[in-house]
């Protein structure tokens, strides 16, 4: 997503919808799965067949390249399905989609909430000023098809303008959905036996600014976990380290089923090229934060979006991003080769030479893979409760991914006792 979300470097894997005919293919973040599920209710719901949705990603030229390259493939392989294009790249560019001969429809993201909108009116490219919507998005989901866990929408949009970022225009100013809307939508997941929910937005740590009163993001964590009692695990998605509220800092000193792991925006650990992306924390910050939660969480595992090779980024600046990953304990990163995105101050800026970037981003890669290793080794020997994703594999508390041998149905919780590792991911003997 934007600045503050980025939650995966690549396009998740294409789902299927059940109903026959009919596939939604996801390219991006969190918040993107959670919308394609939507969409494929409300396929259903309009009688929508013989179609293929694609809920683009604009955050790297690489997603957008993914998402044509796709569409190409789908019109091969379906010669006569309706291709609908939706997400942020088609919100930001609609016109390069429109232009390519496979596709049937573009829809904005505002657009394609609306009953109907994929069923289509005549037009053919039906975009709108995501600027001008107001409000929250409608809709309620009871799970996610393939999934162990469920996601439900807190916020939409993004009222900061880092210099790299284009999601804002794809997705609009920020936007809250309402407390009780929230938690009655946890509740509905944790009653269909979803044994852990993920809250996630475009910047989730903006949540509660445009609502009555002006709660914070700790608020609604408190109101989940108090309200819904039966819910055993509750994560946060991605959060802006420049915002995180004394609330929710109490949650995570005093709530053990609010899971012990946070996704940190931090882009960069050199003061200077966090001034010229337009980020609204410095190092000190960064490592303050963490330091405050391990002081009232120690198990807390730390993840990172960091950006390898931004424009201007010196050897030394860079040196700062990596020596980072230490001082600060990080343990799961997603690390983005510097991608410039047209229209934004960054894509202006003098860039740094393709190849350093790529260098870059492997020796970030390389010191997260060894820190993880290291995070690994501290847990041999101890009881680990995890979440199953799919056979043979799970996700502890803090995110860590468990192996394990046996039998165990996708979404159910199993514990037993980390007994080694294979540098990326904990064994378990159960």
């Amino acid at each position: 997503m934007n600045a503050a979300t980025f939650s995966a470097p690549t396009p998740d894997p294409p789902t299927a919808a059940d109903r026959p005919g009919v596939q939604v293919i996801t390219f991006g973040c969190r918040l993107n799965a959670y919308e394609s599920e939507r969409l494929r209710a409300q396929a259903a719901a309009d009688a929508v067949s013989n179609a293929v949705v694609f809920n683009t990603c604009a955050v790297t030229g690489e997603a957008v390249r993914q998402a044509r390259q796709a569409i190409r493939k789908a019109r091969r392989e379906r010669p006569d399905a309706r291709l609908i294009v939706t997400g942020c790249a088609a919100q930001i560019d609609p016109a390069a989609f429109a232009t390519m001969p496979q596709v049937d429809l573009v829809l904005g993201n505002a657009e394609k909430a609306e009953p109907g909108a994929l069923v289509g009116n005549g037009a053919r490219v039906r975009v709108g000023d995501i600027m001008a919507v107001r409000g929250p998005a409608g809709g309620v989901i009871d799970g996610l098809k393939e999934r162990a866990r469920a996601y439900v929408e807190v916020q939409n949009g993004c009222d900061h303008r880092c210099t790299f970022c284009v999601i804002p225009f794809g997705r609009g100013n920020s936007r809250s959905i309402p407390a009780e809307r929230v938690v009655s939508q946890a509740r509905r997941l944790a009653a269909a036996g979803y044994a852990e929910v993920v809250l996630t937005g475009v910047d989730l740590t903006s949540w509660g600014a445009d609502l009555s009163g002006s709660p914070v993001l700790g608020d609604l964590v408190a109101a989940v976990l108090d309200q819904v009692p039966e819910l055993p695990r509750l994560r946060l998605s991605s959060i802006d380290a420049a915002e995180i509220d004394a609330s929710l800092m109490r949650c995570i000193a005093e709530q053990p089923r609010l899971m012990p792991h946070l996704h940190l925006s931090l882009q960069s650990g050199d003061d200077l090229i966090l001034k010229r992306m337009k980020r609204r924390h410095g190092r000190v910050d960064a490592l303050r934060l963490v330091e405050a939660v391990r002081k009232v969480r120690p198990e807390t595992a730390f993840g990172a979006d960091l950006i390898a090779g931004f424009p201007t980024e010196t050897e030394a600046a860079f040196e700062n991003t990596l020596s980072l990953v230490e001082a600060a304990g990080l343990s799961f990163l997603h690390v983005f080769p510097f991608s410039p995105r047209p229209g934004t101050p960054a894509a202006r800026m003098p860039q740094v030479p393709s190849g350093v970037v790529k260098e870059r981003a492997a020796r970030l890669r390389a010191a997260g893979a060894a820190a993880l290793a290291r995070r690994l080794e501290r847990q041999v020997g101890r009881r680990v409760r995890a979440l199953v994703e799919r056979p043979g594999l799970a996700r502890a508390e803090d995110f860590t991914e468990v192996a394990f041998a046996g039998a165990a149905p996708t979404g159910t919780l199993i514990d037993g006792l980390a007994v080694g590792h294979d540098g990326r991911r904990l064994e378990l003997a159960r």
